[in-house]
């Protein structure tokens, strides 16, 4: 025989006592790469879906706003927290649901644009 049962023996134990430590750097590595995840990824993207939903319960009469069909038009009537009726030309007026609104234009860059 090559090799003793001695060697053989201390060998085989000092494999299974490293099993954890093995798995060490790669748990180590699962956590970096979700922490750069959430830092990068999803937390700016809270924050934003965050002021978004502040933009859509600030709505008023008056504000021109965008439907997610692409339509611009103008706040009519806020109907209820759920509801406003958008006036897209001079007697059309549609309901449309607000978190279906994409976004709230400023009236500052509305006025630069016309």
């Amino acid at each position: 025989m090559l090799i003793t049962p001695a060697f053989a023996q201390t060998a085989g134990a000092a494999g299974a006592s490293s099993g954890f430590a093995g798995m060490m750097p790669l748990l180590v590595q699962f956590a970096l790469i979700g922490l750069v995840f959430w830092f990068f990824i999803i937390r700016p993207q809270n924050q934003k879906m965050k002021e978004h939903r502040a933009k859509l319960a600030a709505v008023q009469k008056g504000d021109q706003v965008v439907t997610g069909g692409g339509l611009v038009g103008k706040v009519s009537r806020v109907i209820d927290q759920d509801f406003v009726e958008v006036e897209l030309a001079p007697n059309v007026k549609v309901r449309a649901v607000k978190s279906t609104l994409t976004d709230v234009i400023d009236p500052a860059a509305a006025a630069a644009n016309d």
